[in-house]
């Protein structure tokens, strides 16, 4: 029994430091925005890999998601002769839930894991340590570049999968299924506004700041050797996905109260 207890102990005291570890690197990362911008030599490249590579990713994604709403979402409506909202709801999903959360989902899956691969092969070849004696900042010339590149290129993801999952949908559900097309856009119109579009890129900028500091912390803090470059790969998506689902959660809790507080009288859907 004292084993087990002193077990608990010690892993709870790991993880205390770990999230202290945590919060140390992102102060130092928010620092350096404020003391010292990259240069665009390092900027422009990032920008290029994480966004410019993702978009076909993020669009097939889109595309494909919101045909497969409609398929699952068509037989329950049509029960209940609800066709013709079939669009408000499907596009009302798509701005506000499963477009930022599939954007970085892509974006943690196809960027995460990359940088903290690269940035673990870089630990565990002593590059960053060459940095610090060369005397660049490692947080600085490494970390910035990738963290202002997720932030600011996720929400335009996010449009991306958003415009493609409403174009996939309506394809689907006009041209195969027969839904009027004048009463799915005239629903769409009526429930879906612009609120619903900002709660969309807005969540998504918490999202991309989660997947750029965990694949970063993850490869700054990489195990020696080839296994713990791929641990570091592995734990920074799982991490990521954790997060991102944890933060849609929260940020939809609040962002739902603060909508219903200044609109009481906003239109439901049922």
């Amino acid at each position: 029994m004292i084993d087990r207890i002193v077990e608990l102990g010690g892993v709870l005291i790991d993880w205390i430091a770990g999230l202290g570890n945590i919060a140390t690197f992102c102060l130092r990362t928010f620092g350096w925005l404020f003391v010292r911008l990259p240069r665009k030599e390092t900027i422009i490249p990032n920008f290029y890999q994480i966004g410019v590579l993702s978009l076909p990713v993020v669009a097939l994604t889109g595309t494909f998601i919101g045909m497969v709403l409609v398929v699952q979402s068509y037989v329950q409506f049509r029960n209940l002769h609800l066709e013709a909202k079939l669009g408000a709801v499907i596009n009302m999903s798509l701005v506000r839930e499963l477009g930022p959360v599939l954007a970085a989902t892509m974006l943690a899956g196809r960027v995460g894991s990359a940088m903290a691969a690269e940035l673990g092969t870089m630990r565990v070849t002593e590059q960053i340590d060459a940095l610090v004696t060369m005397g660049a900042n490692p947080i600085h010339y490494l970390v910035v570049p990738r963290f202002l590149a997720c932030l600011l290129l996720i929400p335009a993801l996010t449009i991306v999968a958003d415009f493609m999952g409403v174009a996939g949908a309506l394809f689907y559900a006009v041209h195969l299924l027969g839904i009027d097309m004048h009463h799915y856009l005239e629903n769409s119109r009526h429930f879906v506004g612009n609120f619903d579009l900002f709660v969309g890129v807005f969540k998504s900028l918490f999202f991309g700041a989660a997947i750029a500091l965990i694949a970063c912390y993850r490869g700054f803090h990489c195990q020696p050797g080839a296994e713990g470059v791929g641990r570091a790969a592995t734990a920074a998506f799982v991490h990521s996905f954790v997060i991102i689902l944890l933060l849609d959660l929260l940020l939809g809790i609040a962002l739902d109260g603060i909508y219903y507080a200044l609109w009481p009288e906003a239109p439901k859907l049922f």
